[in-house]
C-alpha cells in the first residue's frame, strides 16, 4: 500500500496523492514582513532556549521517520486559553435587542437559535438582521452562526384565561373541539389525539412537570385522573409516554419557516421530532432545488427516532439531543445513556452534536445553578459534545449573561482536565486501521488530520488550517487536538458554518496565489487578534481534495516559529 511521504528534516510533513511515495522539497522561507520560520530537530541537534521540554508518548516516531531524540519540545501552553465547547443560545424577549445580542456573543454565545414555536417572522428578522450585523462589524474574530429551529409537529392544549391548578386524583379530560376552557376540561390541537391514545397511557404535560393516566375516551374527548398534580398553563407541550405523536415531522408551518430561512440565508435547520431519514431527505432536496446552502440538524426527541438513529445521523449534517421529549417519551433513566450513544454515533460520523434543554433550567429564575447542572455541562463536554445549548435561560430568563457564563466557565474548567497532550493513545492508534484498506485520498486526510493533531498535542502549538470547503477543519475538529483550530476560509457560508464544531475559530480571508503570502497574512491576523504572540510555535496544515495552490490534491503539514 502505498505510504504518505514524510520530510526526512524536521516535523514538517508532505505528500501529494498523485505521488504518495514522493518526497517534496519544504518551501522556501518567507519573503513578508512577517516572517514564520520552520523549526528543524534532530537526534543531535537541541532546541532553543525558548521552548519548554515536555515528555513524549512516542507520537513524533509516527509523524517522521528521523531518529528523533526522547525529548519533545512544546511551547508554553497561553495562559488564557480558548473554549472549545461552542455555546447556542436561543434568542427570545430577554436578549432580542442588539445590546444583549451583543453582549451574549462578547460573554461566549457562537449560535444564535431562533425558535419558531414562538414569536413571528418580523420578530425572527430583527434577530437575524442584528447578528449579521455583529458579524460584520465584529473586529475579535467571533463569529456568530444562526440556527432556526422547527416548531414541529407539537401537541399542546389551549389557551386558558388564567391557569388551572390540579390536584392529585382530580378528574381531568382533553378535547380536540377548539376553544374549551373549564375547570375540567381544555382543548388540545390535535385532530388525531383521540386515536393516538388508549386507557392505561400516561400523559405528560410540559415535559413532565405534571402526569395524568387516561381512564378513558368519548369520540371527541380523552377522561383522565391526575397523577402528579401542578399548575396547568395555557400552551403546554403534551406527551404520551412511550409514544410518538403520528403528526408528519415537517408541518406546513414549518415549511414556511424554512422557506423564510432560505430568504435570509440561515447557516442551520434544527428539525424537530424527526422520526427517520425521509423527512431529511425531503428537506435536503428542497434546499438543493432552492440553492440553498444550509445544514440540517436533526432533534432526536422521539420514541420512533431511536430505532432509525443510525440512518437519521447518516442523512444530516449532525443532530440536537433534545432531551426534553427524549425524556417525557421514553423512560428518564435511559436519556443519559442515549445521550452519550447519539454524541458517540455523530462523532463516528465526523458530524457535528448539541447537547440540549435543562442545562441550567434553574437560572431562568436564580442567579446561580444547581451543582446537579454544573455537572450535566461537564458531562456533556466530557462526552465530547461540539456544542451545548440554553433554551430558556437565555430567551425569557432573568439572567442571561450570567448562564452563559456559567456555561463557559463550567466548560473551559472542564475541558483543562481532559486534553493532555502527552496522553493521546486514541489518536496513535486510529491511523493503523487505514493499513487494512485501499489507499485513497479520503484515508490520506484523515492520517494527516491525525497526526496534525498529535504534533500539534506534543508541541503544544495552536493549528492552523486553511479551507475552502471547511473538510480539514472539520476532521480536526473530530480528532479533538488540545489546542485551538484556526480555520482560514474565504467563503463567508463556511466561516459561518464552522462556527458550530468543537475546537475551530473560523476566520475570512482572501487566499492569494502565493502559498507564503497567504501563511503570513494569516499570522499577521493572528497577532493582529491578539490570538498568538511573537516567538509562539504554530502547526500550519494544508490538505483536501480541493488544494489551494495546486491543482492535484496536497497534504502538507509543517510547524513554524513567528517572527517578526
Amino acid at each position: 500500500m502505498a505510504a504518505a511521504a514524510e520530510m526526512v528534516r524536521g516535523f514538517a510533513a508532505t505528500a501529494r496523492v498523485a505521488r504518495p511515495a514522493a518526497t517534496v522539497p519544504a518551501p522556501p522561507q518567507p519573503r513578508r514582513a512577517v516572517a514564520a520560520r520552520v523549526l528543524r530537530t534532530s537526534a543531535s541537534e537541541k532546541v532553543a532556549a525558548d521552548l519548554s521540554v515536555a515528555g513524549t508518548n512516542g507520537s513524533l516516531s509516527a509523524l517522521s521517520n528521523n531518529d528523533v531524540s526522547t525529548d519533545a519540545t512544546s511551547q508554553v501552553v497561553d495562559a488564557t486559553p480558548r473554549r472549545k465547547t461552542k455555546i447556542v443560545c436561543t434568542i427570545g424577549p430577554s436578549t432580542n435587542t442588539r445590546e444583549m445580542i451583543w453582549k451574549l456573543a462578547e460573554t461566549g454565545m457562537n449560535v444564535a437559535r431562533m425558535n419558531m414555536s414562538h414569536g413571528d417572522h418580523q420578530s425572527h428578522q430583527k434577530v437575524i438582521d442584528l447578528v449579521k450585523e455583529y458579524n460584520a462589524q465584529n473586529t475579535d474574530g467571533n463569529t456568530v452562526a444562526i440556527m432556526l429551529d422547527t416548531k414541529g409537529p407539537e401537541v399542546r392544549s389551549g389557551d386558558l384565561p388564567e391557569p388551572i391548578m390540579l390536584a392529585e386524583g382530580q378528574e381531568f379530560n382533553f378535547t380536540i373541539k377548539r376553544g374549551v376552557s373549564t375547570e375540567d376540561t381544555v382543548s388540545v390541537n390535535y385532530d388525531d389525539f383521540i386515536s393516538d391514545v388508549e386507557a392505561g397511557d400516561i400523559l405528560l404535560v410540559d415535559g413532565g412537570m405534571m402526569s395524568l393516566a387516561v381512564k378513558s375516551k368519548t369520540a371527541d374527548t380523552v377522561k383522565c385522573v391526575v397523577v402528579d398534580g401542578g399548575e396547568l398553563k395555557s400552551r403546554r407541550h403534551l406527551n404520551v409516554r412511550g409514544k410518538s405523536a403520528t403528526l408528519p415531522s415537517i408541518t406546513e408551518k414549518d415549511w414556511e419557516d424554512i422557506k423564510f430561512g432560505v430568504e435570509n440565508g440561515v447557516d442551520f435547520y434544527a428539525v424537530s421530532f424527526v422520526k427517520d431519514a425521509k423527512v431529511i431527505h425531503e428537506l435536503k432536496a428542497y434546499l438543493k432545488s432552492a440553492n440553498a446552502d444550509i445544514h440540517v440538524i436533526p432533534k432526536i426527541e422521539s420514541a420512533d427516532s431511536i430505532p432509525n438513529l443510525q440512518s437519521i445521523i447518516a442523512a444530516s449534517d449532525g443532530a440536537m439531543v433534545a432531551r426534553g421529549d427524549l425524556g417525557a417519551e421514553l423512560p428518564i433513566e435511559e436519556v443519559p445513556l442515549l445521550q452519550e450513544e447519539i454524541i458517540r454515533t455523530c462523532r463516528s460520523m465526523q458530524k457535528p452534536v448539541i447537547v440540549a434543554t435543562n442545562m441550567l433550567e434553574s437560572m431562568i429564575d436564580h442567579p446561580t445553578p444547581t451543582r446537579a447542572e454544573v455537572s450535566d455541562i461537564a458531562i456533556a463536554v466530557r462526552e465530547a459534545a461540539d456544542a451545548i445549548m440554553l433554551s430558556g435561560e437565555t430567551a425569557h430568563g432573568k439572567y442571561p449573561l450570567k448562564a452563559v457564563k456559567v456555561m463557559h466557565t463550567v466548560a473551559l474548567r472542564t475541558e483543562s482536565s481532559l486534553y493532555d497532550p502527552t496522553k493521546a493513545p486514541s489518536l496513535v492508534a486510529r491511523p493503523k486501521a487505514l493499513l487494512n484498506d485501499d489507499f485513497c485520498k479520503s484515508q490520506l486526510s484523515k492520517m494527516f488530520g491525525s497526526h496534525a493533531t498529535m504534533m500539534a498535542n506534543t508541541l503544544r502549538t495552536p493549528i492552523i488550517v486553511f479551507t475552502r470547503v471547511g473538510s480539514m477543519a472539520v476532521l480536526l475538529s473530530h480528532y479533538r487536538p488540545s489546542s485551538t483550530i484556526y480555520a482560514f476560509t474565504n467563503e463567508v457560508r463556511v466561516k459561518q458554518r464552522l462556527a458550530l464544531y468543537q475546537g475551530v475559530v473560523p476566520i475570512l480571508m482572501e487566499f492569494s496565489d502565493d502559498a507564503e503570502e497567504t501563511f503570513s497574512r494569516a499570522i499577521t491576523s493572528l497577532l493582529d487578534a491578539k490570538y498568538m504572540n511573537e516567538g509562539d510555535y504554530v502547526t500550519l496544515v494544508q490538505s483536501g481534495s480541493q488544494s489551494i495552490w495546486r491543482e492535484e490534491s496536497t497534504h502538507h503539514i509543517q510547524v513554524r516559529k513567528v517572527q517578526c
